[in-house]
């Protein structure tokens, strides 16, 4: 029996044929619908967010560098004193330009684009108008070369201690101590959300409850100590840079006790009921060498 053999398969198959082009029309039409579809939504995207983004509100003109807070309680002082207070810190204002308010909280919300807050109580006064807050303390390098660094944040022994790694463009809190504690009748505090949590964790309802011994200043030192986020922004500087004490108060400790041409003098415990003290009396030579030296008179 014979079978036929299938025929073989040329070698040289003809050429295909060419590809239509429609195709390719239809690919590249397609391609191009979908640019123009994203650069629609790119541009929308773009109208939205400006619309609804809160924009970036410029300093007004007239914005103070610095506020500078005091808070008066004229129980308990004369109005002779509450006056003279109020006029130093009327002419402190006056040379630097800054403003002042009656509290650290309000001062924030009161003046937004003011970058720094330097809280000064009533029994302080700026002895040395001369020196501004930027440039006695807060520039960088001179916040760097006066921060003490590795030691007890609530002397003489506490665990916790200030850090030695900061650097001057974090740091949001200036303080002193003495050798009772941290001083808070006179700090400097940066604009900024920390700022608002710090104050806010410091007068939290709960620490109040908690009844300490000098209330704002041992809360103060309890949330210091205990909250990192807290301690992680804080820098404590010689007291005499911005807390330097009257005779009364040093208690003998020259580190501690007022000399001509520092900045601040404070006379911490002069209206305690028990002290036998007399804020006016004490404060009187101060004041006296103050309007004496820069010629103010009130």
């Amino acid at each position: 029996m014979h079978f036929a053999l299938p025929p073989r398969k040329s070698s040289h198959p003809p050429p295909y044929a060419a590809r239509s082009s429609r195709s390719s029309v239809l690919r590249r039409t397609r391609l191009q619908i979908s640019a123009v579809f994203a650069c629609c939504i790119i541009v929308l995207f773009i109208i939205f967010a400006r619309l609804y983004s809160s924009p970036s509100v410029a300093a007004p003109p007239g914005t103070p560098e610095v506020v500078i807070v005091t808070t008066l309680d004229e129980n308990g002082y004369s109005k002779e004193y509450i006056n003279q207070i109020k006029a130093n810190r009327q002419d402190y204002a006056a040379r630097h330009g800054w403003a002042r308010i009656p509290a650290v909280r309000h001062a924030l919300m009161l003046y937004p684009q003011s970058p720094y807050f330097f809280f000064l109580d009533q029994q302080g006064l700026i002895a040395n108008p001369s020196l501004p807050i930027k440039g006695h303390i807060m520039t960088r390098p001179r916040v760097e070369s006066l921060m003490l660094k590795d030691v007890p944040v609530v002397p003489p022994d506490s665990v916790i201690k200030t850090f030695s790694h900061l650097k001057g463009d974090q740091v949001d809190l200036v303080l002193t101590q003495d050798k009772e504690g941290l001083g808070p009748g006179s700090f400097i505090i940066k604009q900024g959300d920390w700022a608002k949590f710090f104050l806010d964790s410091w007068f939290d309802p709960l620490y109040r409850s908690y009844n300490f011994q000098k209330a704002e200043g041992h809360a103060l030192e309890h949330v210091v100590q205990w909250h990192p986020t807290i301690l992680s922004k804080l820098v404590l500087v010689p007291q005499r840079i911005m807390n330097s004490y009257g005779s009364e108060s040093a208690g003998g400790d020259e580190n501690r006790l007022y000399k001509e041409g520092d900045f601040v003098v404070r006379l911490p415990g002069c209206d305690a009921p028990d002290a036998k003290r007399s804020c006016d009396g004490e404060m009187a030579p101060h004041f006296k060498e103050w309007q004496t030296r820069y010629k103010r008179a009130f």
